[in-house]
């Protein structure tokens, strides 16, 4: 057996596994996508505590009592010669709550996807390793999150200023990565909700005011970029309700200077759940709550088979925001293990920007 197949194989246990801890009332089209962050009804992972606080630096690395946790990156970029693309890389730690297993059979169990974005190619590329043998993980000072040759390095034990290297598959990146502005906790002081009833939450931060140079290869072809960029932590034992279906995030640019994420967790046969902030290089942040967000589907457009939301109004009255989207590229299905639509969009309407839109529980 390859290596390549024990991993799959390792990883279609560990989802096997997820299944049987998530219980027997459970919808049974559940999206794979989803079913590692659902609520769960065994309590051997640590709880999202409300008024826990954050603390940095120790929270840019990994919390492995928890369920699982990412290291989330996007872009969106322009070559010296003007070609626009957009990349994604991000790694994800999950645990499968089995304490005394080490070495190959740690619990911690990581993987990483990397995706490239022109208008017309779409280059992507996912790893898996285990975390006890030191193929994978997240470390500080100084801080590194890697996985095989992919890693973003930094001097310090900060993940900014910071460099970003992976290749594969046609594509490569040297991305160097500075902080322009503050970081935003989202939520309640990093204490982000995802249902109106339950207690079920996340601890949740960002970094959206990115500056991001370097050099990027698709296809032999070498460019040299530049851009802004976005960061997103998040980790939780439970983001999901078992009747939540999946989630529509969007992170936004906004030309006026300012970022912008709404998000909306569906549930079936019931109202979605909304969350989002505005924030701006300063430091000044606007929650905005389940009452104050707006997110309409517009326009679906089949993809591999499949109906997605690819044009949305969002609506944002307090704020004065009321936006349309517009994907760069329809086709952005990520086939990946989890499975979901991610990639680079444009807004119009009130304001003008860039961003990135993610679907997940649509397969």
């Amino acid at each position: 057996m390859t290596s390549k197949q024990m991993w799959l194989t390792h990883i279609v246990a560990f989802l096997a596994v997820l299944i049987v801890l998530n219980g027997c009332d459970q919808p049974k089209q559940k999206s794979k996508s989803v079913e590692s962050l659902t609520q769960s009804t065994d309590y051997v992972f640590e709880p999202v505590v409300k008024g826990e606080k954050l603390a940095f630096p120790k929270d840019f690395g990994a919390h492995p009592d928890y369920r699982a946790e990412w290291w989330y990156f996007t872009t969106n970029l322009e070559a010296d010669d003007g070609t626009q693309m957009a990349l994604q890389w991000t790694l994800f730690r999950m645990a499968t709550g089995d304490e005394e297993s080490k070495g190959w059979k740690t619990p911690q169990m990581y993987m990483a996807h990397a995706v490239i974005t022109t208008k017309n190619k779409i280059w992507r590329a996912e790893r898996f390793a285990r975390g006890g043998i030191g193929q994978a993980g997240v470390i500080l000072s100084p801080f590194r999150a890697w996985l095989d040759n992919w890693a973003w390095r930094a001097q310090g034990n900060s993940p900014f200023p910071g460099r970003l290297e992976f290749a594969d598959n046609e594509m490569e990146a040297i991305l160097d990565i500075s902080q322009g502005g503050s970081i935003i906790l989202q939520g309640e002081d990093g204490y982000s909700k995802k249902h109106p009833l339950l207690d079920i939450a996340s601890y949740y931060y960002s970094a959206p005011f990115l500056d991001v140079k370097g050099i990027v290869e698709l296809d032999g072809k070498t460019y040299r970029v530049k851009g802004q960029g976005w960061f997103d932590r998040e980790w939780s034992s439970s983001m999901l309700s078992k009747q939540q279906q999946g989630w529509d995030w969007f992170s936004i640019h906004l030309d006026d200077g300012s970022a912008l994420m709404v998000s909306q967790l569906r549930e079936k046969d019931n109202e979605p759940y909304f969350f989002g902030s505005r924030s701006w290089p300063n430091g000044k942040v606007v929650q905005l709550d389940n009452n104050q967000i707006r997110m309409n589907p517009v326009k679906y457009y089949g993809v591999q088979g499949k109906q997605f939301p690819l044009v949305w109004e969002i609506d944002i009255p307090s704020q004065f925001i009321k936006l349309e989207t517009q994907v760069v590229r329809r086709d952005q299905w990520l086939p990946f293990i989890f499975p979901y639509w991610e990639g680079p969009i444009r807004v119009k309407g009130s304001h003008t920007g860039k961003g990135f839109m993610e679907l997940t529980g649509y397969e």
